[in-house]
């Protein structure tokens, strides 16, 4: 099981574009689902973030291994997200990857996980 919370920088000016965004995820969200299961996304939430004139999206996830790579899927919904993604989040900004301490998960959800 993978779980991770990663920090993305938004691109100066995009922000009515992760508006937009943000409220597609939202509004197709039965199709979000859908694909979450070829890449054994359990769960996976975006934050986000204001500090002085910066924007940030986390995005955190726990998922199995050997999932598919959002990348490879030829789901529309998928490109569509992609697609958002390369016009919003700002790639001369390095993600950051914080650290895992601790993951409560009950025994009875993480067997079903697998």
């Amino acid at each position: 099981m993978i779980v991770e919370l990663t920090r993305f920088k938004v691109k100066k000016g995009k922000s009515e574009r992760v508006n937009e965004w943000l409220h597609f995820l939202n509004e197709y969200m039965d199709d979000v689902l859908v694909t979450l299961e070829g890449e054994k996304m359990y769960v996976e939430t975006i934050f986000r973030e204001k500090i002085g004139e910066d924007e940030f999206l986390y995005w955190y996830s726990v998922q199995g291994e050997g999932g598919q790579e959002v990348e490879q899927s030829d789901h529309w919904i998928d490109k569509k997200h992609l697609q958002f993604w390369r016009e919003c989040i700002d790639e001369t900004y390095a993600p950051v990857d914080l650290n895992t301490e601790v993951v409560m998960i009950p025994k009875k959800i993480r067997e079903n996980m697998k």
